[in-house]
């Protein structure tokens, strides 16, 4: 993605100082549009109420009326059309109004130039934000505040402008949506330093996403000095209600809507100043990963951990966050060397369990060493998913149907989950192989009744079409009963 230079042209100055002058919603021109060369091929116009089309052409012969006035704030419309292609590509449910992706494109022009319009003119207001409450893994729900695609679009393109002001200033060990950044990088960095610190904190801050306290996230936006126009639409958009399904409205005095498009940059903005600068100038000793609100410090000794788990739940009270009691721990990673007890010697970070695990050394010795794999919760949830497909019932499919409709998914979890010690996913591929076993039992009346004969099928055709399935690829032949 082309960023550079994206701060100075969002400043609502040209390259040579000047204000640059847009056309307004009322630009008379001979159709009764407000068009430039930027937006041509992709903006309509917004059309409210009658254009009075007898104002005189400028001289200069491009069309705009001599009467156009001057956007207060100068977005480039090309930045709104970019936003659009971004937030078309994340995909995603609608919003409060009902508007889907694909609906919402079906007039394409006029609602970019809609949105454009508004945003330069300073009248833009966004939609409540539909309240979803999703499952939790640990149990019970969390609240998804799903914006309207129109205001997705808004906010990729504040976003646009704004997180290049930011991004260059976050630290390094923060992992969580950023460009650059990845969940593996900062499981690899815990992974390194686990074998270097005996001690680790298992941070959990409650409720994050919900607690964030908008007067000081706005101070730390303020930091940056964005443009006008940026500011005043975070202000606005942390502002806005909730709605349910059923209608009821809430309005909101704290927190940004997990769902939000501009919602991960203003929660690492916020933990920047709460947690990551703060850990740099009072514990430099003290390394750490961070993804979102997920953070893991490392520490040399027990009471070290102590110490420093009390001076950051300290420092997060006082930024008005809450550290949670039940879920954030000290752990002893214990392995062959480091054979303290403990009570937690086992913690989970992005869906891999860092714990005690048998592995070879270099010359080929087994030992026990401290590392991540895939974690029992994330291992449990894959094959409950695995199980509800029904595989076996789809005796009117061939493989092939059953690869488009599932091998995205298993190369998914392959290649997450299988960055660290990919053996461990062999139970979960056994498991979906069993599925095809049972089908193949079901749609070919010779193996009816027959595991041995079914086995043998799929196992011939797992190596005759070894890219149907990526644990084909990765030549995983398992028969299902593992």
């Amino acid at each position: 993605m082309e960023r550079g230079n994206l701060s100075c042209r969002c400043q609502g100055k040209t390259s040579s100082g000047n204000t640059s002058k847009r056309e307004s919603t009322d630009a008379a021109h001979g159709d009764g549009s407000a068009r430039s060369s930027e937006e041509a091929p992709v903006m309509g116009v917004e059309r409210r109420g009658r254009h009075d089309q007898t104002d005189q052409r400028g001289p200069t012969g491009n069309g705009m009326s001599l009467s156009a006035s001057v956007k207060p704030f100068d977005i480039p419309k090309i930045k709104v059309v970019e936003a659009w292609k971004l937030v078309k590509r994340n995909g995603g449910a609608a919003g409060a109004d009902g508007i889907s992706i694909e609906k919402f494109e079906r007039k394409l022009k006029k609602n970019l130039y809609t949105i454009w319009n508004r945003m330069s003119s300073g009248s833009y207001y966004p939609a409540p934000v539909l309240r979803v409450d999703i499952p939790k893994k640990s149990g019970g729900t969390r609240p998804l505040g799903i914006p309207t695609v129109s205001d997705r679009v808004a906010q990729m393109t504040a976003r646009l402008c704004f997180e290049p002001l930011v991004e260059p200033h976050f630290h390094p060990d923060s992992y969580g949506y950023r460009p650059g950044k990845s969940a593996h990088q900062a499981v690899e960095q815990a992974r390194k330093r686990c074998w270097e610190y005996d001690w680790i904190i298992d941070l959990d801050i409650k409720g994050f996403f919900d607690a964030i306290d908008h007067e000081l996230m706005l101070k730390a936006v303020d930091y940056f000095k964005p443009p006008t126009w940026v500011r005043l639409y975070i202000e606005r958009w942390l502002k806005a209600p909730a709605v349910d399904r059923d209608g009821t409205r809430t309005e909101r005095n704290l927190g940004t809507p997990q769902g939000g498009v501009i919602s991960p940059v203003l929660a690492n903005l916020f933990l920047h100043f709460a947690a990551d600068r703060w850990m740099v100038t009072n514990h430099p000793a003290i390394p750490f990963e961070r993804y979102a609100d997920d953070m893991v410090l490392h520490c040399r000794t027990k009471s070290e951990a102590e110490i420093i788990l009390a001076s950051i739940s300290e420092r997060l009270g006082s930024c008005r966050l809450t550290v949670h009691p039940e879920k954030t721990k000290i752990v002893y990673c214990r392995d062959g060397k480091r054979r303290l007890n403990h009570e937690h010697t086992r913690f989970k970070f992005l869906g891999f369990d860092f714990q005690a695990r048998t592995a070879r050394s270099k010359t080929g010795s087994l030992f026990l060493g401290f590392g991540p794999a895939i974690s029992k919760d994330a291992e449990k949830e894959i094959r409950d998913e695995i199980r509800s497909w029904r595989i076996h019932q789809a005796a009117e499919a061939d493989l092939e149907h059953l690869s488009s409709l599932y091998n995205a998914k298993l190369r998914g979890w392959f290649n997450y989950y299988g960055r660290f010690r990919v053996s461990e996913l062999y139970g979960i591929f056994c498991l979906f192989t069993g599925a095809l076993v049972k089908w193949a039992k079901r749609k070919f009346k010779s193996m009816k009744g027959s595991w041995k004969r079914a086995a043998a099928y799929i196992s011939a055709k797992a190596l005759e079409s070894k890219h149907l399935f990526v644990h084909w690829e990765a030549g995983w032949l398992a028969n299902g009963r593992s």
